[in-house]
C-alpha cells in the first residue's frame, strides 16, 4: 500500500507509520472524506519515493524503524520547504509533545486519537502549506520582476527604499534629477507597483526574506 496515489484533489496526505494496520486503518479513512494519501512503513521508503508539486502534509508515528519520526520532523522544520507535520504515537508524554510542537508540528495525537481529531488536523496542515506555496509564488514573482531592473534601476531603488529624496539620489550617483525620475518610474513600472509605498514594501519583503534564509 506505500507509493503514490493519485492526485487529482490537487492535494495529498503522506502517512508513515510501521504498523500496516494502521496504515490500512487511515488509508481508508482518509480516502473516505475524499482525500488523497500515500503511505510508507519507514522515514527511508517516504524519501525514496517521488512527491508531486501539490500541496500536501505529513501524518508521522514517533517510533519508526532507522531514522525516528521526532528526528525527521527536526530535519523537515530546518528544511527551506518545510512539510507541515502531524505527530501521531502510542507511546508519547507531555515532554514529547512539547518538544514537537516546539518543532512546529500542527498537532500531537496520542493514538487511540479521535478520527475527526485527526481529520481537524490534516485540514489546518493542508492550509499552512497552500500559504507556504501562495507566498513563496508571489517572492518568486518579485524576484523575476527585479531581475528585469538595469543596474541604474537598481541604485535608484535601493535609494528610494532609505528615504532619500531625488535631488539627494541624484547627488549620490551622479545623474541628473530628471534621470532620477524616470529611472524610478521604469523601476515601478517593472515591478508593477502601483506607488512609491508599494515599491518600497516589495523591496522591504524580498530583504527580509533574504535576511531571513541567511543570504
Amino acid at each position: 500500500m506505500s507509493g503514490l496515489a493519485s492526485s487529482d484533489s490537487g492535494q495529498i496526505v503522506f502517512v508513515i507509520d510501521d504498523d500496516p494496520a494502521i496504515l490500512e486503518a487511515l488509508d481508508s479513512l482518509l480516502r473516505s472524506v475524499g482525500l488523497d494519501v500515500s503511505c510508507f512503513g519507514s522515514v527511508a521508503a517516504f524519501l525514496d519515493a517521488p512527491r508531486p508539486d501539490i500541496p500536501s502534509c505529513l501524518v508521522l508515528d514517533v517510533r519508526l524503524p532507522g531514522k525516528s519520526g521526532m528526528d525527521f520532523q527536526k530535519e523537515l522544520a530546518g528544511s527551506q520547504a518545510p512539510l507541515p507535520v502531524i505527530i501521531m504515537t502510542g507511546h508519547g508524554d507531555i515532554a514529547m509533545s512539547v518538544q514537537a510542537m516546539k518543532a512546529g508540528a500542527i498537532d500531537f495525537l496520542p493514538k487511540p486519537f479521535r478520527e475527526q481529531d485527526l481529520l481537524d488536523a490534516i485540514a489546518a496542515a493542508l492550509d499552512k502549506d497552500r500559504s507556504r506555496r501562495a507566498h513563496m509564488a508571489e517572492l518568486d514573482a518579485l524576484r523575476a520582476r527585479l531581475a528585469t531592473l538595469s543596474d541604474g534601476e537598481r541604485d535608484v531603488v535601493a535609494q528610494v527604499v532609505l528615504g532619500r529624496l531625488n535631488k539627494q539620489i541624484a547627488g549620490d550617483l551622479g545623474v541628473s534629477e530628471i534621470t532620477v525620475k524616470v529611472r524610478r518610474a521604469r523601476a515601478m513600472r517593472k515591478m508593477q507597483a502601483g506607488s512609491l509605498p508599494e515599491l518600497v514594501k516589495m523591496i522591504d519583503r524580498l530583504a527580509a526574506e533574504s535576511s531571513a534564509r541567511g543570504h
